[in-house]
């Protein structure tokens, strides 16, 4: 078996199975098997399998035909130019989720040692890629599952920041020992009658998707909690979903009358962040 064959045969089961983007499934999983990058791979489609190697392969490629996410069966994930641990007991990090990041980077930059909080830090991506972009920061990272915390240290010790992301585990703001500058929030935002019994959002935590009834319940708790645990000229970012942006504004612009509050877009038009600062 050479490797263009592997690849159209990886591909055929996928489709048939209706896996999305089943041409580019099928290369990732079999480039993580020969541990080859796209040009070695592309590079050597003449070259022959060991059989091992197929049976290796074909043992990925059924897995993701059960709809196990491509992120579990690697054991990682690239988020922001860097990879991370990830598994069954978190949410996969999604490329939309980079927005709230770069505003918060871009927001801290205006302080000297910026305190910041990333509140459901599940693996801990955003936590670290905040303290890897701001080396004065301290960034508690906080969530109420201990399995998420375990993964996301694991991720601290793999890029050595467990001296400034402190993990907490507890409620949303609750467990937070002081109030900070910048709160980054990515909660649950899917709506509980919506969310799918198949795919693989499916297999992902139901803690990390579940928002309630609108997909809202957790975001509204955390405005309520925020208050208390912003400094004076803080910040409040959270991340949303289609539909909820302009619902998730008029509540921060009740609570907090005299503050700013801004809807970003993501790349695809999508109202993805809603921003709160205060003056």
């Amino acid at each position: 078996m050479i490797v263009r064959q592997a690849l159209a045969n990886g591909r055929r089961l996928l489709e048939e199975y209706e896996i999305e983007d089943a041409p580019l499934e099928a290369e990732i999983l079999l480039r993580d098997v020969l541990k080859k990058t796209r040009v070695e791979l592309y590079l050597e489609l003449d070259h022959e399998l060991s059989p091992q190697q197929y049976y290796a392969y074909r043992i990925l490629v059924r897995r993701r035909c059960r709809d196990e996410p491509t992120a579990y069966i690697l054991g990682r994930r690239e988020f922001y130019g860097r990879d991370f641990l990830v598994d069954n007991r978190v949410l996969v990090p999604r490329p939309e989720t980079e927005l709230l990041v770069e505003k918060a980077i871009g927001l801290a930059r205006d302080y000297e040692t910026p305190l910041l909080a990333d509140v459901g830090t599940g693996c801990g991506a955003v936590a670290i890629i905040l303290a890897l972009e701001l080396p004065e920061s301290i960034v508690y990272a906080t969530d109420v599952s201990g399995d998420a915390i375990r993964v996301a240290r694991k991720n601290c010790q793999k890029y050595e920041v467990g001296l400034r992301v402190h993990l907490l585990r507890g409620d949303l703001l609750e467990i937070l020992p002081q109030s900070v500058d910048i709160i980054v929030a990515n909660l649950p935002y899917g709506c509980n009658a919506d969310l799918p019994s198949t795919g693989p959002v499916s297999a992902e935590p139901r803690l990390a998707i579940d928002g309630g009834v609108d997909g809202l319940e957790q975001i509204r708790q955390l405005c309520r909690q925020a208050g208390s645990k912003l400094r004076p000229h803080g910040h409040l970012l959270l991340e949303v979903g289609l539909g909820q942006a302009e619902a998730v504004a008029i509540l921060l612009h009740g609570l907090f009358p005299e503050a700013q509050t801004e809807i970003i877009p993501d790349l695809s038009g999508i109202d993805r962040v809603v921003s709160l600062s205060l003056f």
